[in-house]
């Protein structure tokens, strides 16, 4: 989950978290949410619009500026998906 924060001078500060799940809270307060379970875009909304993109170009671009994150992102959804199939 990705939200953006716009600082007085201009500059947009960028907060990166990971969860197993996705909250009504989140929902609301987060631009971006990847989904790596179902290797879905949950949303992406920046600056108000609503961009229409796809899990591998948003998984690309942030594989190349949260490599070790991304990587554990990657092994990680597929077995938390499982997980919920079990029970």
């Amino acid at each position: 989950m990705i939200t953006f924060f716009r600082q007085p001078g201009g500059q947009i500060n960028e907060e990166v978290k990971a969860a197993k799940r996705v909250r009504n809270s989140d929902s609301s307060s987060c631009n971006i949410i990847v989904d790596y379970g179902t290797k879905q875009i949950v949303k992406c909304v920046v600056e108000g619009k609503v961009h229409d993109t796809d899990f591998d170009r948003m998984n690309q671009y942030y594989k190349k500026i949260y490599p070790k994150l991304i990587e554990q992102l990657e092994k990680e959804g597929p077995i938390q998906v499982k997980a919920r199939e079990t029970k």
